[in-house]
């Protein structure tokens, strides 16, 4: 049974998916009592709820009369580049076999369809990965939008990333075209710092804009972060996004004193050599740096199913989990998610890489029968890298 609140239950719809793959939704209960019978009985591999609610939960979309949604975000590893996934995580088309390692494209390269069947492993670096993101967004909420943390939920997903849930007053009637203007602000899409610099470009110094100095906004934190990069970028720092190796000379010259007044006297200095089109590429870069990575169709969709809390995920068998925001520094999903803390099984193992669960490492295996804590068997089950050892 969920252990954390779920606020409105009566209003919200239910969806579950069965072990056998198909989904059951337009479900509706009257009270978490209600709810935990229901899953002793139906006993779904996955299970969720609406970030929305409705006057009648058991209807079909057209009927069930939207009266409102939490403001929710899905940070994961899957929508994250890291240097991990070339490694663990495969795609294959569906279509014509071709197949690959990484993020998948979003077309084959062979057939040009887009559907394809993914594998993904969650690794420590994956999931690092998705709580610095976390962060980021956690500060924007808070800094940017004026949420106070009472107003912010958080959750590990159960498998590669976290949850952000927002219930306030202020946002829940937005619509989608609404909620989209907050995932451009997070995402820095359309900020446009250039066309400052572009009418300047010709005069050896541009004073920024008041603004662009100023202690609160996304400009702000975009000024921040060109300020990070151009003081700890290396010469292939600057070549990996597109400049040429006379512009990186010239930065790496001139740095100390474009900081200097940048920081202390709010100007930028046009260095000799460095284009408009450079300091675009390099601005580019700063707000990626300094926006946060997360599903912009989960956030925009005010019908949304998100996870069941205290639910099982059906690809790793961890929780997913609430904690204050203040742990997040100290959460570990490897630990905290664990559901079952008991006992061993026997599993031919497929193959699997090192991974940990608890405080113990495991594998690489390949080919193996190994006896294993439950949690860790049950893991490499649901990734589809074990079965369990029939007697």
């Amino acid at each position: 049974m969920p252990k954390s609140a779920i606020s409105k239950v009566k209003q919200r719809e239910f969806g579950f998916i069965k072990f056998e793959g198909w989904m059951q939704r337009h479900k509706s209960f009257q009270g978490m009592e209600e709810l935990k019978e229901f899953l002793q009985v139906f006993i779904p591999s996955d299970a969720y709820y609406s970030c929305a609610y409705y006057e009648n939960p058991k209807a079909e979309m057209d009927s069930k009369g939207w009266l409102g949604a939490d403001l929710i975000f899905d940070i994961d590893a899957d929508h994250i580049p890291t240097p991990c996934n070339k490694i663990h995580d495969k795609w294959r088309c569906d279509n014509c076999g071709f197949s690959g390692k990484g993020i998948p494209p979003e077309k084959c390269p062979v057939c040009s369809r887009e559907k394809f069947v993914v594998s993904t492993w969650p690794c420590e670096i994956c999931l690092d990965s998705s709580k610095d993101e976390t962060l980021k967004l956690l500060d924007m909420l808070t800094q940017d939008f004026g949420f106070s943390q009472k107003e912010i939920r958080i959750f590990f997903s159960g498998h590669r990333g976290y949850h952000i849930i927002v219930e306030s007053k202020v946002i829940e009637t937005l619509d989608a075209m609404s909620r989209k203007e907050i995932v451009d602000y997070i995402t820095g899409l359309g900020v446009d710092l250039f066309h400052e610099l572009n009418a300047k470009s010709k005069s050896k110094t541009s004073t920024f804009p008041e603004v662009f100095i100023s202690n609160i906004g996304l400009l702000k934190r975009l000024v921040q972060g060109l300020q990070s990069f151009m003081a700890t970028a290396k010469d292939d720092d600057f070549k990996n996004i597109g400049l040429k190796s006379n512009v990186v000379e010239a930065l790496m010259r001139n740095r100390n004193l474009f900081l200097e007044n940048l920081q202390k006297k709010g100007e930028w200095i046009f260095v000799k050599g460095v284009g408009f089109s450079s300091w675009r590429k390099i601005m580019m870069h700063a707000i990626k740096l300094q926006s946060a990575k997360v599903d912009t169709v989960v956030t925009t969709d005010i019908h949304r199913l998100i996870r069941l809390p205290d639910t099982l995920h059906g690809k790793t068998g961890f929780k997913k989990v609430e904690f204050p925001i203040s742990d997040i520094y100290t959460f570990d999903p490897f630990k905290d998610a664990i559901a079952f803390n008991g006992g061993e099984v026997f599993v031919n193992i497929s193959d699997a890489p090192e991974f940990r669960v608890g405080d113990k490492i495991f594998g690489p295996y390949k080919n193996q029968q190994v006896e294993l804590p439950t949690a860790t068997a049950l893991f490499l089950i649901c990734k589809g890298r074990a079965e369990v050892v029939k007697e």
